[in-house]
């Protein structure tokens, strides 16, 4: 009986990574084929048509929830017969460090297809990387501690938004990578972007870690659900609240010309750094989520790409890629130096058709993680 829960549970889990990694892919479409109508951070309400903003504001989900859930994992991995807290620590830290040098390299080279790079763009992978670092120093924290610096860390990150430093000051790259979004000088020609600042991520994994504690074998899966329904709508409501007085946690909405266009202000929130109502919105949303599908018990395909996502990640970016070079070689570059779609419904089409080509190559590999039981899988 216990396995059968537990099955359930981490089902629910991979369910929930496998749905953010599929919006994930969606915005990928986008920064390869509609890049020609970039949209800025926080999107510029009146310059974004309605369906590109609402296609952008679902990506928006995929980084919280799935940072959060890699903090869950770390628990998970802790909660094992025999594991230690040193040993889980050194699975972090390992894992980090790999994920850092996959992002420096084999990611890097997917984004650009250019050798040798001319800016290497320190990206979510990156961010996670440097997270899990950052929870392999902290596991020695009670879980309350753990929560506390969380919660800490994402109420007051937007304190420092005021807070820069100029290139060549001894401060500048450290709080580049922190939290100041910018460009880091490596010599040569060569530059690095500092696109996932990391400091919020940080307080969102040890959140993520921290509600492992639901996750024990004797807290009952309807306690368990009901608590994260609970959170995730606490979480809305203090977004809703916040929002609504316009004070803090992000930059001012107004009222738009129409009803809608008031929408998507309240709506455009800051990701770079995430702001604490960016959190709010989009961990309240992911804690609801993950309380009702652990009820519905639904989702094989959505789990499948959730049990691979290091090796989905690699793969999709490399298969648009190579999909983005074919559209030029076949149609030309149609919007100046780019090929990109007129509209923006053939992005969701182009999605779900590289889902169909993704799903074989995920079961497969998901499979052999499953049968081979070799450390080196865990690490995909």
């Amino acid at each position: 009986m216990h396995s059968v829960t537990r099955s359930h549970r981490i089902g629910a889990i991979d369910t929930l990574r496998g749905l953010v990694m599929v919006l994930m892919l969606v915005d990928h479409v986008r920064e390869f084929f509609y890049l020609h109508r970039q949209v800025a951070d926080p999107m510029v309400v009146g310059e974004t048509s309605p369906e590109l903003f609402f296609t952008r504001l679902t990506s928006h989900f995929c980084a919280p929830v799935f940072v959060f859930l890699t903090g869950l994992g770390a628990w998970f991995h802790g909660s094992r017969d025999g594991a230690t807290r040193q040993g889980t620590a050194v699975y972090l830290a390992k894992r980090g460090l790999l994920l850092m040098a996959l992002e420096l390299s084999l990611i890097n080279f997917a984004w650009t297809f250019s050798f040798p790079p001319t800016v290497i763009y320190l990206q979510v992978i990156w961010a996670i990387g440097l997270s899990m670092l950052a929870l392999a120093a902290l596991l020695w924290l009670p879980v309350w501690a753990q929560v506390a610096l969380g919660l800490l860390i994402i109420g007051g990150h937007n304190l420092l938004d005021s807070v820069h430093f100029a290139a060549g000051s001894a401060a500048h790259v450290p709080w580049a990578i922190l939290h100041d979004r910018g460009m880091i000088a490596l010599g040569e020609g060569l530059r690095a972007r500092t696109s996932y600042p990391v400091l919020p991520w940080i307080g969102v994994i040890l959140l993520g870690h921290g509600a492992g504690s639901l996750y024990r074998a004797e807290v009952l899966p309807e306690q368990r659900q009901r608590y994260l329904c609970l959170i995730g709508a606490a979480a809305l409501s203090g977004f809703f609240l916040l929002r609504l007085l316009n004070v803090y946690g992000d930059h001012a909405w107004a009222m738009g010309g129409t009803g809608l266009a008031t929408v998507m202000s309240f709506l455009n929130v800051t990701k770079y750094p995430p702001s604490l109502l960016f959190l709010l919105l989009t961990l309240g949303v992911g804690m609801l989520a993950l309380g009702l599908l652990e009820r519905a018990r639904v989702g094989a395909v959505l789990a499948c790409f959730g049990r691979v996502p290091l090796f989905f990640y690699v793969l999709h970016l490399y298969g648009l890629h190579l999909l983005y070079l074919a559209f030029v070689a076949v149609l030309g570059r149609t919007q100046g130096d780019r090929y990109g779609f007129v509209e923006v419904w053939p992005i969701w089409v182009v999605a779900g058709a590289a889902l169909v080509l993704l799903y074989l190559p995920c079961r497969w590999f998901a499979g052999v993680k499953q049968r081979s039981g070799a450390g080196w899988t865990s690490y995909f």
